[in-house]
């Protein structure tokens, strides 16, 4: 087992590591649009790309990427957006891993969107 904290993603917002690689299984904690420099887009759209370029990034850092997703897991605070979500999330997830929306009242930092994947290296 192997606990990655990766220098190309914003620190995590409490006492966790980015993600754990268990085998031939990589778990990336809860990722919030946070970038690196802090800032939180404006704009919903950006605030889904910036979530997922969150994840990628980390990914990258265990030599995987977006099409090694095989469980995504997605928080929003207003599930109204789901459309607007998907719009963003089908252009960056071709092979459509399962995939849960779950909707939630609040999230770390007020951010209104969260997502953590489950990774399998072949």
């Amino acid at each position: 087992m192997k606990f990655v904290i990766s220098e190309s993603a914003p620190k995590p917002a409490g006492p966790y590591s980015h993600a754990v690689v268990v085998e031939k299984f990589v778990f990336v904690s809860g990722q919030i649009p946070i970038r690196e420099n802090g800032e939180i887009p404006e704009k919903f759209e950006e605030r889904v790309k910036t979530v997922i370029e969150n994840v990628r990034v980390i990914l990258k850092d265990v030599g995987l990427d977006l099409e090694n997703v095989v469980k995504v897991t997605v928080y929003l605070k207003d599930l109204s957006k789901f459309n607007e979500f998907n719009n963003v999330y089908e252009r960056y997830f071709k092979n459509k891993p399962a995939r849960s929306v779950i909707g939630v009242s609040d999230l770390p930092k007020g951010v209104d969107i969260e997502m953590a994947v489950v990774t399998f290296r072949p």
